[in-house]
């Protein structure tokens, strides 16, 4: 059984991930930081429905933290799908932004990538086959007011997927970029009422993270071995 890691696994996205590849058979690594409980309610969920999970606690803005954590795992066997969903937004005008909003920010997209993903890396390349599907964001794409360190951040991670993705393609390992639009989460809803999304969005609804989830089996998956270094938008057609 191959395990994955998803990080940010106890929120809107990363849960349904989580159940997902869980029903796709693998042994699921569900990473929380701020609600530990969060995601052990998620492991024993998942294991009630016949699959297989466990949580873990650390934070991915703390290198020596995620090798600790990790560390134990990969000698026990490697981890060879990897969802980088953990992000935080912290949004305000930027000539307003406090030097703390800029840094938190990049710190969990980018720091946080850098620090599991590495960590990852040589175990998964000595298997010769890996996943690495990095959650992006529409933002990195348009831009968004209010949010210029949350699209930096992410609109790094667009560019490190496509580098990575040359790096480790002769070694049998995928790394893709998945940017939503607007998905339905807690945080969503408080953001943009049913009337905006309408007038936004042509699909007129916002999108869920179950179709989210499926994408990202899919790129997880061995159907999706020729597809790499891409950044796919699930948005309703908003761009």
């Amino acid at each position: 059984m191959k395990h994955a890691l998803v990080t940010g696994g106890s929120g809107g996205i990363g849960a349904a991930v989580c159940r997902k590849l869980a029903a796709d058979g693998y042994h699921v690594l569900i990473h929380a930081n701020l609600n530990p409980d969060n995601a052990h309610a998620l492991a024993d969920e998942i294991i009630a429905d016949g699959g297989s999970a466990q949580a873990l606690g650390f934070d991915i803005t703390d290198h020596a933290a995620v090798v600790t954590i990790l560390t134990p795992l990969l000698e026990q066997t490697p981890i060879q799908v990897l969802v980088n969903n953990a992000g935080i937004h912290d949004d305000a005008v930027f000539p307003g932004m406090s030097p703390e909003q800029w840094h938190s920010v990049m710190d969990v997209s980018v720091n946080g990538f850098y620090n599991v993903t590495h960590t990852l890396m040589m175990p998964m390349i000595r298997t010769r086959w890996g996943r690495i599907i990095n959650v992006s964001s529409i933002a990195a794409l348009t831009g968004n007011q209010g949010q210029v360190n949350y699209a930096a951040a992410k609109g790094a991670i667009n560019s490190a997927t496509k580098s990575l993705a040359r790096e480790v393609a002769s070694r049998g390992i995928t790394v893709n970029a998945v940017a939503p639009g607007i998905i339905d989460t807690a945080m969503s809803q408080h953001v943009f009422s049913k009337e905006e999304i309408a007038q936004m969005v042509p699909m007129k609804r916002a999108g869920t993270p179950h179709e989210v989830a499926e994408l990202i089996g899919f790129l997880a998956s061995p159907h999706a071995a020729y597809i790499t270094g891409q950044i796919i938008s699930i948005n309703g057609g908003m761009i």
